[in-house]
């Protein structure tokens, strides 16, 4: 997968790409209250920028009818490539080189942040090189062993079980990433 894929706008203002130009616009007053740099508790220069782009696109109806045109051409992309990698990617042993690292980029993600460390999907996906559509089962399977937590954001994160399933799984795993990888 492309590492300098373009930003789902959509996505960062977490809304429908059928909304109305006024949630657009009630969405984004409240995200860049929350993560504007001047919020001491949630502030974000990042997500911020990010924010106020994904505005800038979408809250103007020239700008985001282009934007939707290619839009929708990446979607119909990702679906394709989503089917071509189901298709080969049918066996456990990549599913749990997968799990692992996902919990080997949340781990890192606790330990540098430890008072955010949460990390978007789309950010899981850009890392690990996998489709959001891949990783849904990888994520509910990690969830639902308590291994990860969504966050009130609906931000990923590890728990300490994820940690400690890591540090049991990761010997394994980083052998058989370095076995797979010269072969």
């Amino acid at each position: 997968m492309d590492k300098t894929a373009p930003i789902d706008h959509y996505e960062t203002l977490q809304i429908s790409a059928n909304a109305e130009p006024e949630t657009v616009h009630r969405v984004y007053r409240l995200l860049a209250q929350r993560f504007h740099p001047d919020n001491g508790e949630t502030g974000n220069a990042n997500r911020f920028r990010l924010i106020s782009e994904a505005y800038a696109v979408l809250g103007t109806p020239e700008k985001r009818a282009q934007y939707d045109v290619a839009h929708q051409q990446q979607q119909q992309d990702r679906w394709r490539l989503s089917a071509k990698v189901a298709e080969a990617d049918t066996d456990f042993g990549t599913e749990q080189a997968v799990r692992v690292m996902v919990l080997e980029v949340l781990c890192s993600r606790r330990r540098l942040e430890p008072n955010e460390p949460g990390v978007f999907i789309t950010d899981i996906e850009k890392l690990t090189g996998r489709p959001r559509e891949h990783l849904e089962f990888t994520t509910w399977y990690l969830v639902q062993k308590k291994l990860v937590q969504r966050t009130d954001n609906s931000l990923l994160a590890i728990t300490a079980e994820g940690v400690e399933y890591l540090e049991e799984h990761h010997e394994g795993a980083g052998h058989r990433r370095l076995r797979a990888s010269n072969e």
